[in-house]
């Protein structure tokens, strides 16, 4: 297996960390294999980013047979789009990579936990397109294959993580109305946009469920495949819902535990499409 670790440059000077679990081919099986793709995007209110959301998530998607990557990308004080670009150079180091790290550069998808939900729906849908055509990106070049989300911040409307856009924007952005639309993800869904598979619980007390719920009245809207999964109980931030993944190694909450393999099975699904 190789461990890849690559330092992106972010455009206000800061810098994002790139973690790739990639496993080799054998010359017993197969030395030609190129395994689909998974770039996680933890979470933490553009404030952090999650441990838990973070290596626990690649091992998982690793252990299906996906090459797995980590982009622990730039929070405040670096706001909008800094975090944005350097998450489409983290997909273009995967595709640009993609002999050496044996990776089918047309299968890779993308998974966001709470905020970083939120950076991964911006990078997969039209939402950061004139941004990152303003820093030299291809929207479609660096556009994931396939888009999955865990209880993700979507809205910056009603319903918003109002702590994910005080960071994201800065503290002067509540009164300028555009700024607030260009980053409101149930607006950007068109046809660009991948299949969309997100979970949230009923009960989140930080980012309300109506967040995943506008996401997927807008995907019907524009035609985009949607798998939603909801789930009774269960509070904010539950990673894998297991009590190794959940904050301070509280119990875990066995109803969410069923989403890692949902996802795999979806995304096998989704890429042989």
């Amino acid at each position: 297996m190789q461990y890849i670790e690559r330092f992106i440059d972010g455009i206000d000077g800061s810098k994002a960390r790139f973690i790739g679990y990639a496993i080799d081919n054998s010359p017993e099986i197969d030395m030609q294999r190129r395994r689909p793709a998974v770039l996680v995007i933890p979470g933490g209110g553009y404030a952090m980013t999650s441990d838990r959301e973070a290596e626990p998530i690649a091992l998982k998607f690793l252990s299906a047979g996906y090459q797995a990557f980590v982009l622990r990308y730039s929070v405040s004080p670096s706001r909008y789009p800094v975090a944005l670009i350097e998450a489409a150079e983290a997909m273009r180091l995967i595709r640009e990579h993609a002999d050496e790290w044996h990776v089918d550069a047309d299968h890779v998808a993308t998974i966001g936990f709470s905020a970083g939900g939120h950076l991964a729906a911006n990078l997969a849908t039209s939402a950061g397109d004139d941004d990152l055509r303003a820093h030299g990106y291809d929207p479609d070049a660096v556009r994931p294959n396939a888009l999955m989300l865990a209880y993700p911040v979507i809205t910056s409307g009603e319903f918003a993580h109002r702590g994910s856009f005080d960071e994201l924007l800065g503290p002067d952005h509540k009164a300028d109305a555009d700024r607030l639309e260009a980053v409101s993800i149930e607006r950007h869904i068109d046809a660009v946009t991948p299949p969309v598979f997100v979970w949230h619980t009923m009960t989140d007390r930080t980012v309300p469920v109506e967040n995943t719920l506008m996401l997927v009245q807008a995907c019907k809207r524009a035609g985009v495949q949607v798998e939603a999964h909801l789930y009774p109980e269960g509070d904010h931030g539950l990673s894998l819902g297991t009590k190794e993944s959940m904050w301070g190694g509280q119990d875990g909450v066995p109803c969410v535990q069923s989403w890692p393999q949902l996802a795999i099975d979806w995304l096998g699904r989704t890429f042989a499409a």
